[in-house]
């Protein structure tokens, strides 16, 4: 069946592999399976790192200032490159990846970005503490319940358990210091 009209075209092109990347090491293990993917599929790999203005936007357009607008842009694209860097050492040579910094808030971003429905969505899965759930809401979550295309959400690494793990069982038996001490 030939496509003279255009309807359906964006059913025929190629998806792509959005990774949404923030540095930390759940979202570059997402970046490592969203590369796996790519290879495994030949899609285009594309990173992308959302950032808001310290203070949000709200904040920003209280007190605008572009050139610190700008500061912050070239850090979010500075972090993006280092978790990159992290992530491979490198641009893998045989997968098209390609790199994106968009300021808005994260799930919402990543949503708008894989915008297609041949697209796949990798995320990090994320898991921080109740605390920080209850302040923050989930990047995953927010991903899951709006996106057109699939959603891969990627648990957290061993490592990054095992570490967390560590902290809790060292901070649980540190002494605590009282002024009666002294």
């Amino acid at each position: 069946m030939t496509d003279l009209d255009g309807a359906g075209r964006d059913e025929q092109r190629p998806g792509r592999i959005v990774a949404g990347v923030s540095g930390s090491l759940g979202s570059l293990a997402a970046l490592h399976r969203a590369v796996a993917e790519g290879r495994r599929t030949g899609a285009e790999v594309l990173a992308v790192l959302a950032w808001i203005p310290p203070g949000g936007e709200h904040g920003y357009r209280l007190a605008p200032c572009p050139p610190l607008l700008a500061t912050w842009e070239a850090d979010a694209a500075a972090r993006l490159r280092e978790a990159l860097g992290e992530a491979f050492g490198g641009a893998p040579a045989d997968v098209r990846l390609s790199a994106q910094v968009i300021r808005g808030d994260s799930g919402p971003a990543l949503v708008h970005t894989a915008d297609r429905a041949t697209d796949l969505l990798v995320v990090g899965a994320g898991g921080g503490s109740l605390l920080r759930r209850g302040l923050r809401p989930s990047v995953t979550a927010h991903c899951v319940k709006h996106a057109s295309c699939p959603v891969l959400a990627v648990p957290r690494p061993p490592l990054h358990r095992e570490l967390a793990a560590i902290h809790r069982r060292i901070a649980w038996h540190l002494p605590t210091t009282s002024a009666s001490s002294r």
